[in-house]
């Protein structure tokens, strides 16, 4: 495994938490995992991060089995399969431990997986080493939360899924143009965001309420593990596409907004399609950049 941006110096984890509280569930997740443990003792005792069922019975396959799902249903719908993705270079923001990475392993050529933790992405190239093709995965640290340590024009499509609606809006924002900075004239950004709904007149302000508990400490981290506050600490942000398309729009040659039908959400110039596998509060994102 080769890690990208490995000689870049991280800000302290404890500065990083103290401005971006609701990183606080997903770092405590990523110490965990860096526990001596198997895959399927991670997948099981850090189920509050993943969102996923917790339990004795759940394995860290199982876990990987919804990516193998999601992956192909998702790049045949936005038409990114093809014979030569063999080629081409994918770099996932967000991978985790590698629930979708494993798939993408077998589509890509080259798959570079992105993640806050550094102990995610230990656990990651585990996973794809099991379940995946651990030969075209390389890993990059994204050490403070909204820089991707990646030349530009490097890859091909970049990915994002269910990650950018944990950040601040202006770390959402950055890793947005980041992801644009980074794919080569022709490629497409292929990003996830979480779309503004009614509950979010409670959701929000409990979301704020339990980011401030998660700065007590280790009464902090300890409620971050908890499924419900961890949830509702991670209502950080709800970008409309037109706060990504604006600032964007001259370097894109066209670009769609993806959503449930269900869904009455749409972006300034850009063409809306739907599909009904796509979370009614969620939208995508895609691009072809100039």
């Amino acid at each position: 495994m080769r890690a990208l941006g490995a000689g870049c110096r991280p800000l302290a984890e404890s500065s990083l938490m103290r401005r971006r509280p609701q990183l606080v569930p997903w770092k405590a997740a990523g110490r965990m995992s860096a526990r001596p443990a198997s895959g399927d003792d991670v997948v099981r005792t850090t189920g509050w991060v993943f969102n996923n069922e917790t339990g004795s019975s759940l394995t860290l396959e199982e876990f990987v089995a919804t990516g193998d799902s999601e992956v192909p249903a998702y790049l045949t719908v936005f038409g990114l399969r093809s014979p030569d993705n063999e080629q081409r270079t994918l770099v996932e923001i967000g991978c985790g431990i590698g629930r979708m990475t494993c798939a993408f392993t077998r589509e890509f050529g080259t798959v570079v997986a992105c993640d806050l933790d550094a102990g995610f992405l230990q656990r990651c190239h585990e996973t794809v080493a099991r379940f995946g093709n651990v030969d075209r995965l390389r890993t990059s640290h994204v050490a403070v939360g909204h820089t991707l340590e990646l030349p530009p024009n490097s890859s091909d499509i970049t990915f994002s899924y269910i990650t950018l609606q944990h950040c601040d809006p202006d770390d959402a924002l950055e890793l947005t143009s980041e992801a644009v900075r980074v794919t080569r004239p022709g490629g497409k950004i292929v990003l996830n965001y979480r779309a503004r709904s009614g509950m979010d007149v409670v959701l929000l302000p409990l979301g704020s309420l339990t980011r401030g508990l998660f700065r007590i400490p280790k009464f902090g981290p300890w409620l971050s593990q908890r499924r419900t506050a961890a949830r509702l600490g991670w209502q950080a942000n709800r970008l409309h596409p037109d706060e990504l398309i604006g600032p964007l729009s001259p370097l894109f040659a066209d670009v769609a907004v993806w959503r449930n039908p269900k869904s009455k959400i749409s972006g300034r110039g850009a063409r809306v399609e739907e599909f009904d596998g796509i979370n009614p509060h969620h939208y995508w994102l895609i691009a072809t950049v100039r």
